[in-house]
C-alpha cells in the first residue's frame, strides 16, 4: 500500500516512545486513517507529536484537537476537488479542457474483440489495463445503441427526476 516505511517504524515503537510527524497531513490520508494510527499507538502504550501546530496525544485535549484538525483537513480537500471540478466543468462548456490526448487506438480494441481475442488478451497485447478495454467497449455499445432514457440520466443522477420503467413503455430493447 506504499506505507512501508510507516510499518517499519510502527514495529520499532514501544511502551513509552512518541512518533513525531512535522504536519498531521503527512502522517494519514484522511481522518480515519489519522485515528486508527493514534488508536494504535495508544494499544502500544506509545504516543504522538505533531510538530505544526505543536500537538501531542499524551492528553485528551490533544487527542481532540487532532480529531478536529483531521477533519478540517478532510473538509478543505474536499472543498478543493469541488472547486477543480466545477471549473473542470466550466472549461468544458467553453471547449477549451478536453482532457489528455488518447494514447489507445480504439478501433484496434475492437477489431481484436470482433476476432475473437479476449478483453484480457487484447489489454495484455496492447499494454492498456482492462479497464480501458471494458471503457472502449462501453463506449461502442452505447453509441451504437441509444437509449430512450439517455437523456433522462443525467437528472436521475442529480435526483431531479424519478423514473419507474416498465417494459411495456418500450417494448423489447
Amino acid at each position: 500500500m506504499g506505507r512501508g516505511e510507516l510499518e517499519t517504524v510502527l514495529e520499532f515503537l514501544r511502551r513509552g516512545d512518541e512518533l513525531v510527524v512535522y504536519r498531521l497531513d503527512r502522517l494519514g490520508r484522511s481522518t480515519r486513517d489519522v485515528l486508527n494510527l493514534v488508536h494504535e499507538l495508544d494499544a502500544r502504550g506509545a504516543s504522538l507529536r505533531v510538530l505544526e501546530p505543536d500537538i501531542t496525544t499524551k492528553g485528551d485535549m490533544g487527542r481532540m484537537m487532532i480529531t478536529v484538525l483531521g477533519m478540517v483537513a478532510d473538509m478543505e480537500l474536499k472543498f478543493i476537488k469541488d472547486r477543480q471540478r466545477a471549473g473542470i466543468e466550466v472549461a468544458k462548456g467553453k471547449g477549451v479542457y478536453r482532457g489528455r490526448r488518447k494514447t489507445v487506438d480504439e478501433a484496434e480494441i475492437h477489431t481484436r474483440m470482433a476476432s475473437g481475442s479476449t478483453k484480457a488478451q487484447v489489454a495484455r497485447d496492447m499494454g492498456v489495463s482492462r479497464m480501458t478495454v471494458y471503457r472502449a467497449l462501453q463506449k461502442q455499445l452505447s453509441t451504437e445503441s441509444e437509449s430512450p432514457l439517455a437523456d433522462c440520466v443525467p437528472k436521475l443522477k442529480a435526483g431531479l427526476v424519478t423514473a419507474i420503467i416498465r417494459e411495456s413503455d418500450f417494448g423489447s430493447m
